[in-house]
């Protein structure tokens, strides 16, 4: 379709017309079925302490026996609240 004349005009029309309702049928699809993943929410050690109202120290000995996971980001340590939601759900189930 790089040379176009007047008399290709029409049936160029109807191909770019086309796939632009393709386009916006996959859209529709995209919108309708789209489903943003939910930022995970980071706690601090402090913040993981109150919520769980436990020591500090208490709760490095859960991290550093494996039964809670933390992640370093810099110089700040953190800790997921659903892997920290999860774990007390295991707990609760023993």
């Amino acid at each position: 379709m790089n040379n176009l004349k007047f008399e290709d005009l029409p049936k160029a029309m109807e191909t770019v017309l086309e796939k632009l309702s393709s386009v916006e049928k996959e859209l529709k699809n995209i919108k309708e079925n789209f489903q943003p993943k939910e930022q995970e929410e980071l706690m601090t050690r402090q913040e993981v302490a109150d919520y769980l109202k436990i020591n500090i120290t208490t709760l490095w000995n859960w991290t550093k026996k494996g039964k809670l996971n933390s992640y370093g980001i810099g110089y700040r340590v953190y800790y997921k609240r659903s892997e920290i939601e999860n774990t007390l759900i295991k707990i609760n189930k023993i």
